[in-house]
């Protein structure tokens, strides 16, 4: 999906193909890559137009569903045509390590101490907290699951369940359903035994799992009753809740919260003006309008601290639904990503 954003003016936009990054003069509009869906809708509304108005340049944004093959590729092909991508964590970890991302000039874009730790890092800007969770239609589900117990308990749920494509977070929620209490998590799953323990879990579910990629899937599985439950982004759910009036419900117990990042690509033509977007889209009187479109936890402490109190109890950093939530353990997945990926992928194919 692209979209393009054109400032008001002819000057405005002749002054964008002007625009001076260290590589020269700028043969193509700043183009930023998130998630798509309603978030998007929403970062368009508070980041992406406010921006190109307030710096006279268009905006071309696109829609990616994660994957940091993705990435090499671009790189690798030379002369990216992205400028500034929102990434997992454990991509900003293997792509800074590995070269794929610029050194950013934090004194560009915000106080490092106005921001939560786990949202700093030299080459990415924490742009959310968000949370993986179990969610169920309360318009179907009087008294719907409460733990992953109970979504892989198909004698007291019947019906399909959906869950993301991958061993990401498909491990560790095998585990949960498998009475590994939820600080305990990785500690399992860091041995071999606990792998093959997840992957005995996941065969009892196995013919019940629809698998879903973007984020705007599980929802319209759960919308189309395809699927009784699933695991979303905490943010989709109240998002389309908002917009269409459903009674989609969150389970906070179980989740587990990750920060994304903006990164800028390496060499990307447009990285001077990319540092303007990423400290725009980090104020906190912008990033604070977050909540009111979806329910995602914000990086920037005085932007968390303005937002409204009906939107509070929804977000995923409010500390009733972190007490049994845990921290995605992104050194697990950068170290294990490739070899469980790689047996994911043959289990799905058996």
């Amino acid at each position: 999906m692209k979209r393009k954003l054109l400032s008001a003016t002819f000057a405005g936009a002749f002054a964008a193909t002007l625009v001076l990054g260290a590589g020269g003069v700028s043969a193509r509009d700043l183009t930023v890559v998130s998630w798509g869906g309603n978030y998007q809708d929403a970062q368009r509304e508070i980041y992406f137009e406010p921006f190109s108005q307030e710096a006279g340049v268009p905006v071309l944004d696109e829609a990616w569903d994660g994957g940091y093959g993705i990435l090499q590729a671009k790189m690798q092909a030379g002369n990216p045509n992205w400028d500034v991508v929102q990434v997992e964590a454990e991509e900003l970890a293997l792509g800074c390590a590995d070269g794929l991302f610029e050194i950013l000039d934090w004194d560009r874009i915000a106080d490092q101490n106005d921001v939560l730790d786990s949202a700093v890092n030299e080459c990415g800007v924490g742009a959310i907290v968000w949370s993986t969770a179990i969610t169920y239609d309360g318009a179907v589900l009087a008294e719907g699951p409460a733990s992953w117990a109970d979504f892989w308990d198909t004698g007291k749920f019947p019906g399909k369940r959906s869950l993301r494509k991958g061993p990401k977070y498909t491990l560790e929620f095998a585990l949960m359903a498998d009475g590994v209490p939820v600080g305990e998590v990785y500690d399992v799953l860091r041995t071999p035994e606990g792998v093959d323990r997840a992957f005995a879990k996941l065969d009892e579910l196995k013919a019940d799992i629809i698998w879903w990629e973007s984020g705007a899937q599980p929802l319209q599985l759960l919308a189309s009753g395809q699927v009784v439950m699933t695991s979303a982004y905490n943010g989709r759910v109240t998002g389309i809740n908002r917009e269409e009036g459903r009674q989609f419900k969150v389970v906070w117990p179980g989740s587990i919260y990750a920060v994304d990042s903006w990164v800028i690509l390496a060499g990307a033509e447009n990285r001077d003006i990319a540092h303007d977007f990423i400290a725009f889209a980090s104020r906190p009187e912008n990033q604070s309008k977050l909540p009111q479109y979806v329910a995602y936890g914000l990086p920037n402490k005085e932007a968390a601290a303005m937002v409204q109190p009906e939107f509070v109890e929804e977000l995923p950093t409010t500390p009733a639904n972190m007490e049994e939530a845990i921290p995605l353990d992104v050194d697990f997945w950068v170290d294990n990503t490739e070899a469980l990926t790689t047996r994911f992928n043959a289990w799905l194919a058996q």
